[in-house]
């Protein structure tokens, strides 16, 4: 199964049948708007109550922000990037040890984003893996690149104190308490999808990713700082978005906007692929623990603002979001009261 990896493949001077997308599901690259600009944090302005102000606005207005002066050493994002992009040039033989179309396992490479559930594949392959706590899962990842386990380990720790201290931002920004949204999503997983976009010969018939919204709590996206990709619709329109130098982008997931109860949104997003050069991103979830009752704090119900959302746990979305095709309706939608 390892050879469906695009990653392992010449080549292509056309775009195989399996990965074009009907007309009417096409990117339409044209009307994207390249001029817009999702909102840009600067984490290290001294004053916090100003930082906590511009994050509520994103979430509200956008549902996507990028941070700069973050925290997480620069050289320390350069070397993953370096890392990843050298794990997938190994050889098919390497890179075929880690295949799986499972979504169950911890561990796993694999291509498009669901193929046990797709008609059409994405143009994108990719390794997901589970980082908390490290000691559990840094055994079962990859041993080459022989630096990959170290750099990838002190990435995971750096980038889960940065969404520690987002979730704390967000709660302030709702007039709650300053743990109260890293309370109720418990102890929570981490996950990561290094996701390897190779050039593409008709980028304007297919997709890196189709338009979804991300099942977790809070995403934290080092993007190739040479290769654009992401889009983000807002009202109506897909941006473009244009990744800064040294920066994260974050977004919140659907399991914040259901704590929130609507007021932050989980915004559909997109990637698409480039003619003419590969393309790495790296995304980072951070996802309440399997039993987390997933209800938004009293203070943000009243009686003309009732729960959009019954309760459920997260293992129950999880489940029902591997069940179905990313390109389906959101999974959210589901769990509306």
């Amino acid at each position: 199964m390892a050879d469906q990896l695009l990653s392992t493949a010449p080549d292509y001077h056309s775009l195989p049948e399996n990965y074009i997308r009907p007309e009417d599901q096409r990117p339409l690259l044209a009307e994207v708007d390249s001029d817009a600009h999702i909102p840009v944090i600067d984490m290290g302005v001294p004053d916090r109550s100003h930082v906590v102000s511009q994050i509520g606005h994103a979430c509200r207005s956008y549902g996507f922000f990028q941070v700069v002066n973050h925290g997480v050493p620069v050289e320390l994002m350069l070397r993953l990037l370096v890392v990843t992009r050298e794990f997938f040039r190994l050889p098919p033989t390497e890179k075929a040890k880690l295949y799986s179309d499972d979504p169950s396992k911890k561990v796993r490479l694999s291509t498009s984003s669901n193929i046990r559930k797709e008609t059409i594949r994405n143009w994108r392959d990719y390794l997901r893996l589970h980082c908390y706590p490290l000691e559990e899962y840094v055994p079962e990842w990859p041993c080459d690149p022989s630096s990959f386990k170290e750099v990838v380990s002190a990435y995971c720790k750096e980038v889960r104190q940065l969404g520690l201290r987002l979730l704390e931002a967000i709660s302030l920004s709702l007039g709650l308490e300053e743990d109260c949204l890293v309370k109720a999503l418990g102890e929570q997983g981490q996950h990561m999808a290094i996701n390897y976009y190779p050039k593409c010969p008709q980028p304007q018939l297919t997709y890196g990713l189709p338009a979804h919204t991300d099942p977790n709590a809070l995403t934290i996206l080092l993007p190739d700082p040479d290769v654009a990709g992401l889009q983000v619709l807002k009202d109506g329109r897909w941006i473009a978005v244009k990744p800064l130098a040294d920066s994260f982008v974050i977004n919140i997931g659907d399991q914040l906007q259901a704590l929130t109860n609507g007021k932050y949104k989980s915004v559909l997003h997109r990637a698409v692929v480039n003619p003419e050069k590969e393309r790495i991103s790296v995304a980072s979830f951070l996802c309440p623990c399997n039993y987390a009752i997933i209800s938004p704090p009293e203070r943000l119900i009243s009686e003309g603002s009732p729960a959009m959302y019954r309760s459920y746990t997260y293992e129950e979305y999880y489940k029902k979001f591997w069940s179905r095709n990313l390109d389906e309706e959101p999974c959210l939608e589901l769990f509306q009261s």
